[in-house]
């Protein structure tokens, strides 16, 4: 299905800001629905003068109407003069009577979406249709009467221009307050007219046992908070309905956020609508994941420094060796260790548990040239292409592998010569391929080495990265290693 910006776009009609502006207004989309107890869908113009919905929301109170997504169909003919006349018109068009919509009955409401440039007058872009399902009349309760009036007076500031307010900020993805969690309006004074059973309820949480209605919001709040307790600066400006803003109010280990927006009418403010939501086991959640992620972080970073450690009483233990087998194989080990703990170190930065795997390269490429070269070897290593983003359980075997081929290139293929290792990277949608190039001796073509290397090579880029590995001959010198790795394997297993 296409997205917003797609269809929106595909008409050839509208600037970025025109796109921005729409996709504030259906991202409230649910809140407009829940309060007009009717299905809400956003039109805009086509080249040929007809209209194509671009945005849909359903109500969570009452009875769907579209029970198939229209996202992407074409204004229905029963529909289009209304949505016409609303838009060239820029006022708000009721149906004169019933619409029937597949045999159910409907009331359908056209309000122009109008936006204003700075410096320009204000233009319309689209229009909203209220689709509400007569079906299922029934006497409306007074909360369906506040909520059909807030409605209203949303509607009419999308015609004026004055909805959504691009000052404001975008909601959080978890925890945002919904119409149906709890709602209160209050006049232009910042006194509560009404307050839904659900944000009664919420603020007996926070400890205020009396009724709403007919108090100040803010002398309410100030009553609640605690002494002595810093709060958030916007929370009075919130509660008092003045700007179109977010806030938590905290008291009694309970955690209510409350969203604000100022109700206009001809451009003066004449009330607002306080939306809250008892979040307090959200931010409980919130808070434990950044303790783990604090301590994930701190585990990284020991394992960093332990690591360290080990590669430096190996680096030690290699120094004072008479051996010369034995110095080798110390070194090797000091290195892989190494190369682990640059992987390690990169986490314990991070809150994700994802590495750019191309910094990481570069700290190994580093380590590896400075400790594989021998005094009669020269090699110059390079790195092209991008390696991109990789889960931490993937980066470790790749860095280790990579480490290994590079020091074979430059311990083995460049031996006691000048020449340049290339480590080009390429990664697409679905794959990685990693190739390793040295201008050394070369192998026999159809030959591969059978050290201790090449095992762990074989057993990190096939066992653990479930990819391929292949060596062969350059035409006239050096030698050719292709590194292969699924990266939808990878996503699976992450």
């Amino acid at each position: 299905m296409s997205t917003l910006s797609d269809l929106v776009y595909a008409q050839g009609l509208f600037s970025e800001a025109d796109v921005e502006w729409l996709h504030r207004l259906a991202g409230d989309g649910q809140l407009l629905a829940d309060l007009a107890f009717a299905d809400i869908v956003i039109w805009v113009p086509t080249a040929d003068d007809s209209f194509i919905a671009v945005g849909h929301s359903r109500p969570s109170g009452a009875a769907t109407l579209f029970y198939r997504d229209i996202v992407g169909d074409r204004v229905r003919p029963q529909w289009r003069t209304q949505v016409r006349d609303a838009f060239h018109t820029a006022q708000i068009i009721d149906s004169a009577s019933p619409d029937w919509f597949e045999e159910t009955p409907t009331r359908v409401r056209a309000v122009p979406i109008a936006r204003a440039r700075p410096g320009e007058p204000r233009t319309t872009i689209g229009v909203l249709t209220r689709h509400t399902n007569l079906g299922e009349t029934r006497t409306p309760s007074r909360q369906q009467i506040t909520f059909n009036e807030c409605a209203d007076d949303l509607f009419g500031m999308i015609a004026a221009a004055d909805f959504p307010d691009m000052a404001a900020p975008t909601a959080p993805r978890r925890g945002a307050p919904r119409a149906s969690d709890g709602l209160i309006r209050v006049d232009v004074d910042g006194m509560v007219t009404f307050a839904s059973p659900n944000a009664l309820s919420a603020f007996n949480r926070l400890g205020f046992d009396d009724e709403l209605e007919g108090e100040s919001l803010l002398e309410v709040v100030t009553r609640i908070l605690p002494d002595k307790r810093q709060f958030d600066e916007s929370l009075p400006v919130v509660v008092a309905g003045r700007a179109p803003w977010r806030a938590d109010l905290e008291a009694r280990g309970v955690t209510v956020s409350m969203r604000t927006i100022p109700l206009r009418e001809h451009g003066a403010r004449v009330g607002a609508v306080v939306l809250c939501r008892d979040v307090t086991e959200i931010r409980h959640q919130e808070q434990e994941l950044i303790t783990k992620d604090a301590t994930i972080r701190e585990i990284h970073h020991r394992v960093k420094n332990n690591l360290q450690t080990v590669a430096s009483l190996l680096r030690i233990q290699a120094r004072r060796s008479h051996s010369e087998d034995a110095r080798e194989s110390l070194t090797q080990a000091m290195r892989r260790v190494a190369a682990i703990a640059v992987v390690h170190d990169t986490l314990s930065e991070g809150l994700a548990q994802v590495v750019d795997f191309d910094e990481v390269f570069d700290r190994v490429l580093k380590l590896v040239a400075e400790v594989a070269a021998s005094p009669s070897t020269r090699a110059s290593t390079r790195s092209t292409g991008r390696f991109g983003t990789l889960p931490s359980e993937y980066a470790t075997p790749l860095a280790l592998a990579l480490t290994e081929l590079v020091t074979n290139a430059v311990e083995h293929g460049l031996a006691g010569q000048e020449g340049d290792v290339e480590i080009a990277a390429d990664r697409t949608a679905d794959r990685l391929e990693v190739k390793v190039r040295d201008t050394g001796a070369g192998l026999p073509e159809g030959q591969v080495g059978r050290g201790l290397g090449t095992q762990i090579v074989r057993t990190l880029i096939q066992g653990e990265l479930g990819g391929t590995i292949d060596w062969h001959t350059l035409v006239g010198s050096g030698t050719e290693v292709t590194i292969d790795i699924p990266l939808r394997y990878i996503e699976r297993q992450t």
